[in-house]
């Protein structure tokens, strides 16, 4: 049974990256998220939040995974992480996504999936330029700040609203309308039918 979604927390993490995405995922309360580390020990986010990490990279239950998510943070640019590269490419062998923001885009690219999919990155020539290895140039789209391609999802640092909304719709969160209502507020501030009709009767 795939119910849980990994998130890898480091020092240095952007916390920012996936929060929207995060919250959604534990709101309708049908999915454990666990945070995963390199060690058990606490680690420090780029924002200053202190988090404890409850399992390790090597602990991974692929069985029960759902997503592992990689938020963006120094280390992957200068060629750290190389547990995380192989833990996204044994839960992405073992048939759940993978997701990447900001420069932890480089790690997918590591671990080869970025080749024959569609995704993106923070410029044109960054993940290239970190990968020497890497060959799916062809690939990159630099007209979207997210995008989801077999399994694997790829945002921009500037990306986090479209980035949510991939996860969303890789696990299935919510129906496909109200999925483009939370877009719609959140990256637009349109509120969605429902919150206009609401207000209206508090007027009244």
């Amino acid at each position: 049974m795939r119910d849980t979604v990994y998130f890898l927390v480091f020092d240095g993490f952007a916390d920012w990256h996936a929060a929207q995405a995060l919250c959604e995922i534990r709101r309708p309360g049908e999915w454990r998220l666990q945070t995963v580390g390199f060690s058990l020990q606490p680690v420090l986010s780029m924002g200053g939040l202190r988090v404890l990490p409850e399992l390790t990279l090597d602990q991974l239950d692929l069985a029960r995974a759902a997503l592992l998510i990689l938020p963006g943070g120094h280390l992957w640019e200068h060629g750290y992480g190389e547990e995380a590269v192989d833990a996204a490419w044994r839960v992405h062998a073992a048939g759940a996504p993978v997701a990447a923001v900001d420069s932890a885009v480089l790690a997918l690219a590591r671990a080869g999936l970025l080749e024959h999919r569609r995704h993106t990155g923070n410029w044109p020539g960054h993940i290239g330029s970190f990968v020497p290895e890497y060959r799916g140039a062809d690939q990159y789209d630099p007209q979207v700040l997210a995008v989801s391609d077999e399994g694997v999802i790829t945002a921009s640092q500037l990306g986090s609203v479209e980035f949510a909304r991939e996860v969303i719709r890789t696990l299935d969160l919510y129906g496909p309308a109200d999925r483009e209502h939370w877009f719609r507020l959140f990256k637009h501030a349109v509120p969605p039918p429902w919150c206009a009709t609401e207000a209206t009767a508090a007027a009244a």
